[in-house]
């Protein structure tokens, strides 16, 4: 968890993708993701958590469904979303809180 707690702690807004191997949205997701990550390169970081491997961090912030995503700005989460979101959307909520 400490390294969770650093990564978060980034002055880049940093996505976190909650995931599962089983899920179906969240196989739509990856790629929308990887698109991205690559249209803002430097300006965010991505990390995804299977909450299947880490049952205590997606109960840690209440992950209830998968996927759910969280923006996290120097440690502190800006923004919260269930289910599965477009690229141009997520670019914007990503800009917005940067």
């Amino acid at each position: 968890m400490s390294k969770f707690s650093e990564l978060i702690h980034q002055e880049t807004p940093v996505l976190v993708d909650f995931f599962a191997d089983w899920c179906g949205p969240c196989k739509m997701l990856a790629p929308i993701l990887k698109e991205v990550k690559d249209s803002l390169v430097n300006d965010v970081s991505i990390i995804k958590i299977d909450v299947d491997k880490n049952q205590s961090l997606a109960a840690k912030y209440q992950v209830r469904g998968v996927p759910t995503m969280l923006l996290f700005k120097n440690g502190k989460q800006v923004w919260r979303q269930s289910g599965v979101l477009q690229k141009e959307e997520i670019i914007n909520i990503i800009k917005t809180n940067s």
